[in-house]
């Protein structure tokens, strides 16, 4: 089995200076287990062996080689250049039903298992927004979405919607290494190394789709990692830096099937990690959440807008292992319908 295995292993092997993106989405059933044909993101480049995908994929605001590090640019771009326009390159669109719940899945590469490799970093691993819409715009800026749109759809222009906010690490993922969060997690959360992941296990933002959206029209998703250098921590950013990683997608909303599955409600314990939900996660979806207390971790480097004007207030964590999680979902809510 190792013979067979190693292979797998040294292919899918991803360094731990790379960065992060949504690989993969999928439909989460009602029990927590991955169901259907997994989705991919717009201008998506699959994983083969001996090719580096990571340029092709990373987003990566304010860009390398800028003066101003501390925050983002009202002219920076949500999405990628190969992601500004819903078209898929390697690997189809998720199709998911409205109300759907969906997973989407990116590799922590080191930032959650090997805190140490990145000064004056938030105990969270950073904070990843989850926006949704019906009217993506193709010159989508920034700054027009993040921390702008909110829960109930009146933030911003009111074109899109807050799905999430949760943190990075998801409190059970990991990549294969020798550090004591990496080897405490893979005893814990043991799986069997599959082709899609290797021995890794990805780290996952559950989500759900508002029950209102169009059938037969694209949703979508924003995701955006806002992952800050605190100031003071980093002699070569004193002010800090702002570090903030996008992936733009699309899912082709479908009917609901008329078939009635087995399928009970609430997340099954036990079940196979390679395709199982976040249960503290998943078992939230659909239900009012309260918001995380505050914490003496800065969520942006950027001024951002008023908790009152974002719905999320500026986050933190107080970590006593390094499997604590906290999330917040807002479900109880629509996708705005004024829309042109």
């Amino acid at each position: 089995m190792l013979i067979i295995l190693l292979p797998v292993l040294l292919a899918l092997y991803t360094p731990i200076d790379a960065h992060s993106w949504v690989e993969q989405l999928t439909v989460i059933a009602p029990n927590g287990t991955f169901v259907g044909e997994p989705g991919y993101a717009r201008g998506n480049y699959e994983r083969l062996a001996g090719r580096s995908i990571d340029q092709q994929m990373t987003n990566l605001i304010p860009p390398l080689g800028r003066a101003v590090v501390t925050q983002a640019s009202p002219t920076d771009y949500l999405c990628k250049e190969s992601q500004r326009t819903p078209t898929q390159l390697e690997g189809a669109r998720l199709k998911a039903s409205p109300g759907a719940a969906i997973a989407l899945r990116y590799q922590e590469n080191g930032h959650v298992t090997l805190p140490a490799n990145q000064a004056g970093k938030p105990a969270n691993r950073g904070t990843v927004y989850v926006y949704g819409t019906t009217d993506p715009k193709k010159d989508e800026k920034l700054l027009d979405v993040h921390k702008v749109w909110t829960a109930d759809g009146k933030g911003g222009d009111g074109r899109g919607v807050l799905l999430a906010v949760q943190n990075f690490d998801d409190g059970r993922c990991y990549q294969i290494n020798s550090g004591k969060i990496s080897e405490d997690r893979q005893a814990k959360f043991p799986h069997t190394a599959i082709e899609l992941m290797g021995a890794d296990l990805w780290c996952q933002s559950d989500i759900k789709l508002p029950a209102n959206v169009p059938v037969g029209k694209p949703y979508t998703l924003y995701w955006v990692w806002d992952w800050p250098t605190l100031p003071g921590a980093d002699p070569t950013y004193p002010k800090g830096k702002a570090e903030i990683y996008t992936t733009c997608m699309d899912v082709d909303v479908v009917a609901k099937s008329n078939s009635k599955l087995a399928i009970k409600d609430g997340f099954v314990n036990g079940q196979d990690l390679n395709k199982a939900a976040i249960p503290g996660v998943f078992n939230t979806l659909g239900k009012a959440q309260s918001l995380p207390p505050p914490t003496t971790f800065l969520t942006s480097i950027a001024p951002a807008a008023e908790a009152s004007a974002t719905g999320v207030e500026r986050q933190t964590l107080t970590v006593t292992d390094w499997v604590t999680s906290t999330s917040t979902i807002f479900m109880e809510r629509s996708q705005p319908t004024s829309m042109g």
